[in-house]
């Protein structure tokens, strides 16, 4: 059962990453300097490896989340949304910015990438514990 939990906070986090970039695609285009074809999609849209990509990324973020759930006795929803919270916001986010801050990369990156990884954190905490 651990593994089929951890496989839906996996998929929650993605459909929610999905539905994020959807709408902050020029945003973060403009900010990450990614190129348009002449449709106005990313260029980089054409094969399936970010994608794949971002799915294992995101099943291998949702079973560490949930082996530390398990050890730290997070079994609550309550305490999901705010152990997912924490994981986002004070632990990922944190890393990306450090990263971006090295590379030169704008705020608006920052914010658009920092807010889907707290986001995402949190959704997968909340999915994480309703079993």
């Amino acid at each position: 059962m651990d593994f089929l939990i951890v496989i839906a906070a996996a998929l929650a986090s993605y459909i929610f990453g999905a539905i994020w970039y959807m709408a902050l695609a020029q945003p973060w285009m403009t900010a990450a300097g990614v190129e348009a074809d002449d449709t106005g999609r990313p260029v980089n849209t054409s094969g399936a490896l970010p994608y794949i990509t971002a799915f294992l990324c995101a099943l291998l973020v949702a079973g560490m989340m949930r082996h530390v759930f398990s050890l730290s006795g997070i079994d609550t929803i309550s305490a999901g949304f705010m152990a997912g919270l924490g994981i986002g916001l004070f632990l990922a986010t944190p890393w990306l910015v450090t990263n971006y801050a090295f590379a030169g990369r704008s705020r608006t990156l920052m914010l658009i990438d920092g807010g889907y990884s707290t986001i995402g954190c949190t959704i997968m905490g909340i999915v994480l514990t309703l079993l």
